[in-house]
């Protein structure tokens, strides 16, 4: 029996469909897939198709023309089902840049392509090496030459970079000694990874993480990008990225909503039927007890996800909400997650139960795509008018 109680009740109907369209990608293909580190390419073609990785591109430039609210609603069902949402997430929340920042041009040329999944918009080039969450560090450089941008430079975390056409690339337009702060002067464009590849500027080098989560770090020698690929005005880049990580912050925290509970699916399952000193284990209290907690966490959460969505949509500003939103939910995934595992014993460790795959890919989220301490650091600094501490 389901628990009824999980199902979300917002946007009902596109939840039974992706439902049934994740029931054609059952445990064992997801299993194959993580043995082999490899990408679920039929899983993203069948969402491609279906339409769900096109949700939020306006209906004139062939999308569905949906809020946030929807798309959460889709990743959230996506992870309830023990699918892997992160080879498709990115794709709604990257583009928010190119939607709210690009001219009419680049969203005629685009969007049209990556809403019919003819091109694929999935990777994001901001993190390097030597400046992780320290944005204004980085070091790529693209430097104008007539009508074109010559890049140089490296970025690390750039994930599914082998399965995608284009890359929203940030990197430096201003050097970093003729600005006052490290986050000015930087740009942001759209990238044919296609075409550097071909030119021989681009090499992407796979990083095998704990996750199949199709990690690599890319290298850029030389790279020549159309002038008109800028995204809005030269220098004002970290600002775009910025406008759209309150929408990655809502998704990312639905996916862990699923993730909460399909935890806590399997483990009251589970724990009604292993039967062990000739009761179900689910009778005993020290096994009842964490799994409750999980479920408590993850409704409390759950209602941070909908407000910081509902706020997104009527235009306020959300930076709390948001963030708060993300740890809670990581942090409700987390404790399902524990749950879980203590819950099926040895048996949580072995793949077939498919519990260890889940707990690898959700402990992602108290690292990316910003760590829980650098949403404490925020709130204790831009909500409570605490010191900066960094």
């Amino acid at each position: 029996m389901a628990l009824s109680s999980l199902q979300g009740t917002d946007y009902p109907e596109i939840r039974e469909e992706i439902v049934k369209l994740c029931e054609q990608f059952p445990d064992e293909y997801w299993r194959k897939l993580d043995r082999e580190m490899a990408y679920p390419a039929e899983f993203v073609k069948a969402l491609s198709e279906a339409g769900y990785l096109a949700a939020l591109i306006p209906e004139e430039f062939g999308g569905s023309g949906l809020p946030l609210s929807a798309a959460a609603a889709i990743l959230e069902e996506v992870q309830r089902a023990g699918c892997n949402g992160s080879a498709c997430h990115a794709q709604m929340y990257i583009m928010g840049a190119l939607l709210r920042h690009g001219n009419h041009d680049q969203k005629a040329k685009y969007l049209p392509k990556i809403a019919s999944g003819e091109l694929r918009l999935q990777a994001f080039g901001v993190t390097e090496p030597t400046s992780g969450t320290d944005t204004g560090a980085l070091k790529t450089t693209a430097v104008r030459q007539g009508d074109k941008y010559i890049v140089n430079g490296q970025k690390i975390w750039t994930s599914r970079a082998e399965y995608s056409d284009l890359m929203l690339l940030l990197a430096r337009t201003t050097p970093r000694d003729q600005v006052q702060r490290g986050i000015d002067g930087l740009s942001i464009f759209i990238l044919d990874m296609n075409a550097a590849q071909a030119a021989g500027g681009l090499t992407i080098r796979p990083i095998r993480t704990m996750m199949n989560h199709s990690t690599t770090e890319v290298f850029f020698d030389n790279v020549e990008v159309p002038a008109e690929n800028l995204i809005g005005e030269e220098g004002k880049g970290f600002r775009y990225v910025l406008s759209g990580m309150n929408a990655e912050r809502i998704l990312i925290a639905a996916e862990c909503i699923g993730d909460a509970k399909w935890f806590i699916e399997r483990s009251r399952n589970y724990a009604n039927e292993r039967q062990l000193f000739g009761r179900a284990i689910g009778q005993n209290q020290g096994v009842q007890f964490p799994i409750a907690k999980a479920y408590a966490q993850m409704r409390a959460a759950e209602l941070m996800v909908h407000k910081a969505a509902e706020m997104f949509e009527a235009g306020e500003a959300i930076g709390e909400q948001a963030n708060i939103a993300k740890m809670l939910a990581a942090d409700s995934s987390w404790a399902a997650a524990e749950a879980a595992v203590q819950t099926h014993g040895g048996f949580g460790f072995a793949e077939e139960y498919d519990v260890e795959r889940k707990f690898r890919e959700t402990r992602l989220y108290q690292v990316a795509p910003i760590s829980t301490n650098m949403i404490l650091s925020y709130i204790s600094e831009h909500v409570l008018g605490m010191p900066r501490s960094y």
